[in-house]
């Protein structure tokens, strides 16, 4: 059993983070019209469409790999199929349903694990062939990518009738009411992020 001070325990409570923050994030940004969505916005990417797609194909990409590891299976022959095209998607709703799905994996695998698998080797499909590194360091620069872009979304939203969600708070104990709404459309339950046995169902 692993303690609930456990560093996977943690990265547990970090991937149903990422998801609730996606989860504002769209909700927020799917009542722009369809012009308002596409229109070009200073940023690293050049609109919110683009911004959104980004996350949820690198989310792919990394939570395949991150599955296909931990199972014992090389990588995907054709990895980089997930970025074919840059922007699968047109709208905001088609994006919201697949990163609502990948984040479901993503969270269904952090809390599989436990601190015994933490340095599991990955392999991360490159140009430059197969790169190892450990499941803690892919998980912590995957949630640190998804937070980077959705800073940028949530700054390119200020710039449209739309007011950007708040996307700073974790999990302070007494702030419960002020994510009960969305935890009940996402199925989180405190207890479950909390405690200390893994539990894949969610």
């Amino acid at each position: 059993m692993e303690s609930p001070h456990s560093l996977a325990r943690h990265l547990a409570a970090e991937a149903c983070n990422n998801a609730w923050a996606n989860h504002r994030l769209l909700k927020a940004c799917c009542p722009l019209t369809q012009e308002e969505f596409v229109a070009p916005r200073t940023s690293f990417f050049p609109s919110i469409k683009a911004t959104l797609n980004h996350i949820l194909t690198v989310d792919w990409y990394y939570v395949e790999i991150l599955e296909r590891s931990l199972a014992g299976l090389p990588p995907h022959e054709n990895a980089a199929r997930h970025f074919e095209p840059e922007e699968p998607f047109e709208t905001c709703a088609d994006i919201s349903r697949e990163q609502h799905a990948v984040d479901r994996r993503l969270v269904a695998l952090c809390n599989g694990i436990g601190d015994r698998e933490l340095d599991a080797a990955i392999l991360l499909p490159r140009r430059q062939g197969i790169q190892r590194d450990s499941l803690r360091r892919i998980l912590a620069h995957l949630f640190q990518h998804d937070i980077h872009h959705r800073g940028q979304v949530h700054a390119m939203l200020a710039g449209t009738r739309i007011k950007p969600p708040q996307l700073d708070e974790f999990y302070c104990a007494g702030e419960a009411h002020l994510r009960a709404a969305d935890f009940a459309e996402l199925g989180f339950s405190e207890d479950e992020i909390w405690k200390s046995v893994p539990d894949t169902n969610f």
